[in-house]
């Protein structure tokens, strides 16, 4: 038993140390864009603007999170966004208000995600492919919903949630969502049963099984999990953008597992944080903000993001074999 304590321990301080750095790398950002662009980044209204983008693609980070966690992986998510944000714009759903577009994205969301799990748990398929698949399949259907078009919202109710006669005390309804979300994902992974079962069934699935858990069970709420949050996030986008388009989302998947990656989420699974997830995206979000206002080259961008995942890649691997 005490060796087990102190691996816990050592992991839970690993967790805490990369957190520090995540606030360190987030500080030094902050003190770039208030040397290089300090009237404009350090304003208002641009750092609700950074929040608020982030809150998106957070919300979709907290369901992958849970994922990668549990051991399984998920590539649909945006193509998943995609769908849901458009079908929830058809004007047949606009017709129901703002209840109906809210529905509809977590009703698309969830559906999706039933059968991702379903496909997972009880099919079985490789996580990769059913979820490669399933990008495919929704993009394709949101093309065809659309045909192309963006399908511009026209309820009021929706529209005036972006506007800042909605803000509460400063704060974006967006930014809100954004936080009741990772709460309760923290919440959720820390101090309930599901969660417990999310980090033994991602550490070492036969074991779990052998222990009593519904293994196929837990992965295919995981995925269910991971759908909602991709309809929640869709609805985000609609309230933003106030349109649907089928290229909505593109991209999320590759920076939701990056965010998770760096907030030191083990993509072996059995390990990761809500709040390193938060502060990855958080990270990445204040990254393209500030290349934006100092008018450098998006190639540049990805190539930066892209040096920051392999950093994080091969301090996860030096750390695990230490």
């Amino acid at each position: 038993m005490p060796p087990v304590t102190s691996r816990a321990r050592a992991a839970a301080t690993r967790l805490d140390l990369r957190h520090v750095s995540l606030l360190a790398v987030l500080g030094v950002l902050t003190l770039v864009g208030a040397l290089t662009k300090p009237a404009q980044f350090l304003s208002t209204d641009n750092l609700q603007l950074i929040l608020t983008q982030a809150s998106v693609i957070g919300v979709v980070t907290v369901g992958v999170t849970f994922v990668i966690i549990g051991g399984g992986i998920d590539l649909s998510v945006g193509a998943i966004v995609a769908l849901a944000s458009v079908w929830a714009t058809t004007v047949a759903t606009q017709e129901y208000g703002l209840g109906g577009i809210l529905f509809c994205s977590l009703a698309v969301g969830l559906g999706c995600g039933l059968v991702n799990g379903a496909l997972i748990a009880y099919g079985p398929m490789v996580p990769f492919i059913a979820t490669l698949a399933m990008l495919a399949s929704a993009r394709g259907l949101a093309l065809q919903i659309s045909e192309g078009r963006t399908q511009v919202v026209t309820v009021d109710a929706v529209l005036d949630l972006g506007l800042p006669g909605a803000y509460v005390l400063g704060v974006p309804p967006l930014v809100l969502i954004f936080g009741v979300v990772s709460v309760l994902g923290w919440l959720v992974l820390n101090r309930t049963t599901f969660g417990r079962r999310t980090v033994a069934v991602g550490g070492n699935a036969e074991a779990s099984r052998l222990a009593g858990i519904a293994v196929k069970r837990q992965r295919l709420m995981l995925y269910l999990l991971s759908g909602l949050c991709c309809g929640i996030a869709a609805f985000m986008l609609v309230v933003l953008t106030g349109s649907g388009q089928n290229t909505n989302g593109n991209l999320y998947e590759l920076d939701a597992i990056a965010a998770a990656i760096i907030g030191g989420t083990l993509l072996s699974g059995g390990r990761g944080t809500i709040t390193g997830s938060v502060l990855g995206v958080l990270v990445f979000t204040t990254i393209t903000n500030l290349f934006a206002l100092n008018n450098l080259q998006s190639d540049v961008q990805q190539i930066a993001k892209g040096a920051i995942i392999v950093a994080a890649v091969l301090v996860q691997k030096g750390r695990s074999t230490s």
